[in-house]
């Protein structure tokens, strides 16, 4: 099965030039754990929450392109979720954007979407 089974399309990007206020409140008020940062509509880097854990010690103005992680590792829709999962240990990392061949985000895919998958991949197994 592949990623496009799993992924969440709805994903929120911010610019480069974002403030860490900006991005703290995006990830507070809509619970996302994931903020993908874009430069001219293409994926330059990706902001986690645990990014911001020390976010008071942080100043409010410093942005995006400062604090975002620049080492990206993507998937696209074709991937197999186990490929996935294999990514997301060996890389030690919660997430992978999905991009298109185009270089646009379509969608991210989390280790809770991944572990949501094989849960109920389990369940289904156990009842049958």
């Amino acid at each position: 099965m592949n990623v496009d089974s799993i992924m969440t399309r709805n994903v929120v990007t911010v610019g480069m030039d974002y403030t860490i206020q900006i991005i703290r409140d995006i990830l507070k008020n809509f619970e996302f754990h994931h903020i993908l940062v874009l430069e001219n509509q293409k994926l330059v880097g990706v902001i986690s929450d645990r990014d911001l854990i020390d976010s008071d010690a942080i100043p409010i103005d410093k942005t995006a392109q400062e604090i975002m992680s620049r080492n990206l590792i993507t998937i696209d829709v074709e991937t197999i979720i186990e490929k996935a999962s294999d990514l997301l240990l060996e890389n030690n990392i919660s997430c992978l954007p999905v991009i298109s061949p185009q270089g646009s985000v379509e969608g991210i895919v989390s280790w809770k979407d991944i572990l949501k998958f094989y849960s109920k991949k389990k369940t289904c197994h156990c009842l049958s």
